[in-house]
């Protein structure tokens, strides 16, 4: 579909749905300007990160709390 065919249908159109297709081309517009999500790939990380064993044991400042 042309642009020209387009217009010349938009023309056809009350003046209220003319702001209808107004509204809806900002609508398209702002979508299209949102960035597109990065694809991640699985294991990029792999080997970069080490947690130590005792992540999981109770920090000494808590131990007040815990008993």
């Amino acid at each position: 579909m042309s642009t020209l065919h387009l217009q010349s249908r938009i023309e056809q159109l009350p003046m209220e749905l003319k702001r209808e297709v107004e509204d809806f081309v900002d609508f398209l517009l702002e979508k299209s300007k949102k960035e597109k999500p990065i694809k991640r790939t699985l294991g990029l990380a792999k080997g970069r990160i080490v947690i130590s064993d005792d992540f999981d044991q109770p920090l000494a400042d808590f131990k007040e709390y815990m008993e």
